[in-house]
């Protein structure tokens, strides 16, 4: 066998440069390298969409199939990048609004905070629930709210110290086990985060539209973004964020401090594209009524801490009507 030296390569190069092809009568020269170089990058982008199309398509075999919830038309959730923003109270006040301004529609509240369940405290509500002639858990009611979470199925000061698959076990009870009866809207009130409690409801169950929640300061504002964007990818509608605790009136001057700085989320919520849903003040009265488990909305209805739950919810349901059509 013959070496190959560098002017016989040389010369190789040389022939496969100046080769002709025939097409018909017509005669032309094509440039060997250059052609070659073409149908390289031409069979990686080929390759390199078989390729997302597999994983695409893996991805898929392992995602369960969404299956409305029986008897519930519309899920909203309500979400936060992390913890501490106001998130349940705005939750439980969402609910309220949907139903004092429109006594006709009927609303649940799911509690999907597995680890730390705020909506038995803010809702006032204690016991275990009932299990129907379907085996399913009838939900516990108070201020015509049916409601559902982890803390009726645990003691109060009993730690949920659980690995994520029983977190997952327990949220696919809270979703499918529970009988709702017929609701307009079910609200959900989501952990704070981008973990797997979110990812398995999202891939569960139809969502109408996702509420972001956050205060007006920078740190709350970089989860809240994480959140939005997270919802996006899995192609839930973002209806809009709320900015809670925006600014407190002193009861004694009325002079307005921006505790947690001044219009962050109207300026996050231009940046990513949505809605402005609703302005909620760090007012004395929120947390009062919070704490003593009736909500402003039902304590203290004329109050302007009400009316903006109320508006809040009025947005919600405009965005929820745009969205669908």
């Amino acid at each position: 066998m013959s070496q190959f030296t560098y002017s016989r390569l040389s010369h190789l190069f040389r022939i496969s440069g100046n080769k002709f092809s025939v097409s018909g009568a017509r005669t032309e020269r094509t440039h060997g390298p250059a052609c070659c170089l073409q149908l390289v990058r031409c069979q990686r982008s080929v390759d390199s969409k078989a390729l997302q199309e597999r994983q695409k398509q893996q991805m898929a075999r392992g995602l369960p199939k969404q299956k409305p919830i029986a008897g519930v038309k519309q899920v909203i959730v309500v979400a936060s990048g992390k913890g501490g923003v106001g998130k349940s109270t705005t939750s439980v006040n969402l609910a309220l609004g949907l139903m004092a301004n429109d006594p006709s529609k009927s609303v649940g509240l799911l509690d999907a905070d597995v680890y730390g369940p705020s909506i038995p405290k803010l809702m006032n509500l204690k016991g275990n629930p009932e299990l129907s002639d379907n085996n399913l858990m009838v939900p516990l009611t108070n201020y015509g709210i049916p409601c559902m979470s982890m803390g009726f199925l645990v003691e109060d000061v009993a730690p949920i110290v659980w690995r994520g698959l029983m977190v997952m076990s327990a949220i696919e009870k809270l979703l499918r086990q529970v009988d709702w009866g017929s609701l307009d809207y079910l609200v959900v009130d989501m952990p704070p985060g981008t973990g797997d409690v979110q990812l398995s409801i999202t891939q569960n169950i139809p969502i109408a539209g996702a509420v972001i929640v956050s205060t007006p300061q920078d740190i709350a504002l970089l989860d809240a973004r994480r959140g939005a964007e997270m919802f996006k990818k899995v192609h839930v509608p973002v209806l809009g964020l709320v900015q809670n605790m925006s600014v407190f009136q002193c009861p004694n001057c009325n002079h307005q401090t921006h505790i947690f700085g001044s219009d962050g989320a109207r300026q996050l919520a231009d940046t990513l594209g949505v809605n402005l849903l609703g302005d909620v003040p760090l007012h004395l009265n929120i947390r009062e009524t919070s704490d003593r488990g009736r909500p402003v909305v039902v304590s203290s209805p004329d109050s302007p801490e009400a009316e903006a739950y109320r508006k809040l919810a009025t947005a919600v349901v405009q965005r929820l009507e745009e969205v669908n059509t």
